[in-house]
């Protein structure tokens, strides 16, 4: 049986954490309430300083540390949230710290960690995801002697993260039913399981997880910690390629049942949680609630938690959001159009093929002097799903069709 966190430890951690951390709302959120038939709930760590729960166990971590390991200075990696809980508490405690992140963490969420850190920090971009920053901070702890601050695979980490939890057991006015929790390397997860267990040990605890990045599932399947060969990083703040050790023992011991959502879903869900709550969320931050979907029959008339992780979302990043989520929806295509290389071809596809709804998001077309037919990549969205094969069957009838491109990875990863 996996050693559970003695609940006082927690207890201790969250006077520490409250120097920094906001107890943040549990908020009822009405509409969510009604479309599942449940009492939703939502606990909003997007309201943080950092906009992220992170904070609770990167400052808990670093005031733990001895003198002598403070003056080393401390080093750690992250793909932004626990750099920005990093950064903080270095300012705040007056500590030196050098943070690796991926090349292609958001520009925002690299600002903050300047802001946040100030002259205590030192960023250096490293790799494609965060297991390439990950190596990068291994080596660099190796050489300077620095105290590595793990952004999951640390006790101290994990008890600071584990305050959420108690905390919202005391905002809870009813038992809670179901609790759905982000899962990234696992620090969050586990500080969660270790609180319920505990204090509520019938409330379900699912996982989530995004499905471009299903290492805690993978390894749950197959019974072994398995680092993922390939992962789609657009959820920043959960793609990792393999999760912690503890977290896995304890997600094998104690989870109650995995979910994975599609990147498309998380940004469905990203765009209703602005546009229906003004409600700011990152990728990792959307997928508590972008999983009510696949267990709706199990909540119906239950009190059920979704951990809002973070909000901290790129405004640069919104036009992707967007087309994503319409391509999960099935509300945008993209084609190979052939246009017959004469006047008034395009006037006659729009005229003839699109229909009243339909609207042109993307246009590629190259001239072919020497060929009858220049082919164009267009993308097309439409109003209903069920518009698209009367759409396909126009171009085709009206010898326009080339081919389509949704279903071709190969070719469509070039457009997304």
């Amino acid at each position: 049986m996996t050693h559970i966190l003695d609940i006082k430890e927690i207890e201790k951690a969250k006077d520490i954490v409250r120097d920094v951390a906001l107890e943040t709302p549990l908020q009822f959120n009405e509409r969510l309430s009604m479309q599942y038939g449940a009492k939703v709930l939502l606990k909003r760590e997007d309201l943080q300083p950092i906009r992220s729960f992170k904070l609770r166990g990167a400052y808990h971590k670093i005031h733990k540390l001895s003198k002598e390991e403070c003056e080393r200075g401390i080093v750690c990696a992250s793909a932004g949230n626990h750099a920005q809980g990093v950064a903080l508490a270095c300012n705040k405690l007056g500590i030196q710290g050098t943070i690796f992140m991926p090349v292609p963490t958001p520009k925002q969420k690299l600002g903050q960690v300047r802001m946040f850190g100030g002259s205590f920090v030192e960023i250096k971009l490293m790799g494609d995801t965060f297991d390439d920053a990950y190596a990068a901070a291994q080596a660099f702890k190796d050489k300077t002697n620095s105290a590595f601050v793990h952004p999951f695979e640390d006790e101290d980490v994990v008890v600071g993260q584990a305050t959420l939890a108690l905390e919202l057991i005391e905002q809870a006015k009813e038992p809670i039913d179901y609790i759905l929790v982000p899962i990234g390397g696992g620090g969050l997860i586990s500080g969660v399981l270790h609180v319920f267990k505990t204090l509520s040990p019938k409330t379900k605890v699912i996982g989530i997880e995004p499905s471009g990045a299903p290492a805690m599932q993978q390894s749950l399947e197959k019974g072994e910690i398995t680092a993922l060969d390939k992962i789609d990083p657009f959820v920043d703040g959960a793609a990792v390629r393999r999760v912690g050790d503890n977290a896995y023992v304890l997600c094998r011991e104690y989870l109650d049942k995995m979910v994975l959502v599609s990147e498309g879903e998380i940004c469905q869900s990203i765009l209703t949680l602005y546009n229906k709550e003004a409600i700011v969320v990152e990728p990792a931050g959307a997928m508590s609630t972008a999983a009510l979907d696949t267990i709706a029959d199990e909540i119906k008339g239950k009190n059920v938690v979704c951990l809002i992780c973070g909000g901290n979302n790129d405004i640069t990043r919104m036009a992707e959001i967007k087309e994503r989520a319409l391509l999960e929806e099935r509300l945008l295509h993209y084609f190979i159009v052939r246009f017959p290389q004469r006047a008034g071809a395009l006037k006659e596809f729009v005229a003839e093929v699109l229909g009243v709804n339909d609207d042109i998001t993307f246009f590629e077309y190259s001239k072919k002097n020497n060929r009858s037919n220049g082919p164009a990549v267009v993308g097309i969205e439409i109003k209903n799903p069920n518009d698209f094969e009367p759409l396909e069957e126009r171009m085709k009838s009206k010898g326009f069709y080339g081919d389509y491109i949704n279903n071709k990875p190969d070719l469509f990863q070039f457009l997304i």
